[in-house]
């Protein structure tokens, strides 16, 4: 038997070619070390993958984020299989992650009198029966043609999906009875996803994934929930709700006429916060608006200050990154790098006295930080204001939402706003797209194109901004008084046109090598969209260029 030379923890080792790697991992390890999916070159790859050649190989635990994606696809496909056996049946269709799991809407007949709590006990019997019955999942690479005739399609969502598809072989899994399009690597098997369950929440279902925080009500996250179903109502309303509603979009013509209700979306609704700061202009004097990398904040607020401009408000512009300490002062993580996303990095205490001198009426100096040179400018460069009756100041950073910052001020001087791209469009009625993707594909394009950094830096660097967003700026959220969405349900149509070659550019080999090619394999869902007609104040804009907007 010919062997070849494969890496695997520091060491060489000779194996077989032809071996999987689960033969190579052996069944003890893997369910010991909690492994699910492995890297085979920096890809993550099933472990039923043979070894065909000399290779650098690592373990994907459930703990890791890859790995976590893998375990939600098994569990997805697990429970649409469920949703099929249960008598009657019952169709699920995914909706958005919220803390402890991934909503789920119940469509089913209009004489079925089952409640919530009925519903998940019949689930969770036929869930609990596959998981112990350790059932493979079977893939299967078949051509685009015979994929029609396998998938589980009741909306004929997958079929027009294929009907755009770029390739003249589909990769297609099935599980008794199931058959889906396959997204991305799966567990061996169904015992793997133990502790799988499904939890009643209004109106629908939570699947809580093994070892998840479990939600205790639908009133947790409240206000993020009501900006999720503002989306999806919206996205109903333009008729599209699945990338292929929005390839057809595309390939009929009619994608610029999507664009402008899109846009008009946003605008309607920059014009309702507005207005909701205006009638309230007697006591509030200052807009805190924050969010995490790359959601639009910087677009956002120069949007939000030419409505307020319309209703006779005046404001003024100040980004709380002007208050960094000096790099030398700035506090370091676990790892003893500096951790400019911590609040302590910024001088709180002069925020506060700022905050406290404007509501007075006096006048103050902010500062200005030269992030070359890694410290402030020289105060004489320093910027003076005073507000005037007719201004408001809006703070822009991701700590605004910090009631650190503003605690020792009058409630009502405070408007406060939370930013986010929470894209609504799913893949289909079963598989949905990751929020955090908009985001990292935005800052990819922006960094490649702005700020002279390709997107093997961006993808390596993106954990540790979601760490640091984890920590500092989603436990803040629901003490917003409104939310905005800046997703746009056609920019990862328009991202592709650039993220594609940037994302290609990403070395072989490379540790991100294998989250670019996830993200390759996300983008090749779209049709293109060329951004001629997006219009120059849009949101993407501020990642893609033209914008009328200066940042």
């Amino acid at each position: 038997m010919e062997k070849c030379i494969i890496e695997f923890e520091g060491k060489e080792m000779r194996v077989d070619i032809g071996t999987k790697i689960s033969s190579f991992l052996g069944r003890k390890q893997i369910r010991k070390k909690k492994i699910i999916a492995a890297k085979l070159n920096n890809n993550i790859v099933q472990l039923d993958t043979e070894i065909n050649g000399a290779a650098t190989l690592s373990l994907v635990k459930t703990t890791d984020p890859g790995g976590k994606k893998v375990l939600h696809r098994s569990a997805t496909h697990i429970l649409q299989t469920a949703a099929r056996k249960i008598t009657p049946p019952i169709q699920l269709n995914i909706g958005q992650a919220i803390i402890g799991g991934f909503f789920y809407e119940i469509i089913k007949e209009k004489d079925d009198s089952r409640d919530l709590t009925q519903i998940a006990h019949l689930l969770n019997k036929e869930i609990s029966e596959i998981i112990n019955s350790d059932m493979p999942f079977i893939h299967k690479q078949v051509s685009t043609v015979t994929a029609f005739s396998l998938l589980t399609d009741p909306f004929g969502s997958k079929a027009e999906l294929l009907n755009a598809w770029s390739t003249p072989t589909v990769s297609v899994t099935g599980l008794d009875g199931f058959v889906d399009i396959n997204h991305g690597p799966f567990a061996p098997s169904t015992s793997f996803i133990w502790g799988a369950r499904v939890l009643p929440y209004q109106p629908g279902l939570i699947l809580v994934l093994p070892d998840a925080i479990e939600p205790t009500s639908s009133k947790d996250g409240r206000r993020i929930w009501s900006c999720y179903r503002e989306t999806r109502t919206w996205n109903r309303k333009v008729g599209v709700e699945t990338v292929a509603q929005l390839n057809r979009a595309v390939l009929d013509d009619r994608i610029n006429e999507v664009i402008r209700v899109v846009e008009a979306q946003h605008e309607k609704k920059i014009i309702e916060i507005a207005n909701n700061i205006t009638s309230r202009r007697k006591d509030l004097r200052i807009v805190c608006v924050a969010g995490p990398s790359s959601a639009g904040k910087t677009t956002f607020v120069q949007r939000l200050s030419v409505q307020l401009q319309v209703n006779g408000i005046q404001p003024v512009i100040v980004g709380l990154d002007d208050y960094y300490r000096d790099r030398s002062e700035c506090p370091r993580d676990e790892n003893g790098e500096f951790d400019f996303e911590a609040l302590e990095a910024l001088e709180v205490p002069l925020i506060q006295k700022h905050f406290k001198n404007l509501l007075q009426g006096k006048p103050i100096d902010i500062p200005k930080f030269d992030f070359v040179q890694g410290k402030r400018v020289p105060p004489e460069k320093w910027r003076t204001v005073k507000l005037k009756p007719d201004q408001v100041l809006i703070v822009e950073g991701i700590h605004g939402l910090n009631p650190q910052l503003t605690h020792n001020l009058p409630i009502d001087s405070i408007y406060k706003i939370y930013i986010n791209a929470l894209t609504q469009l799913v893949i289909d009625e079963h598989n949905r797209i990751y929020t955090s993707d908009t985001r990292l594909l935005r800052r990819i394009v922006r960094d490649r194109r702005y700020r002279g950094t390709g997107a093997a830096d961006t993808i390596t660097r993106w954990p540790s901004v979601q760490k640091g967003e984890e920590q500092h700026i989603f436990p803040f959220q629901e003490h917003a008084a409104i939310m905005f969405n800046t997703s746009l349900i056609y920019e990862a149509a328009v991202l592709k046109s650039f993220a594609w070659r940037y994302l290609l550019e990403v070395p072989y080999g490379h540790p991100s090598r294998s989250e670019a090619y996830r993200l390759l394999q996300f983008l090749q869902l779209f049709v293109p969209v060329f951004p001629d007609n997006i219009p120059a104040n849009s949101v993407i804009r501020e990642f893609i260029g033209g914008s009328n907007f200066s940042y």
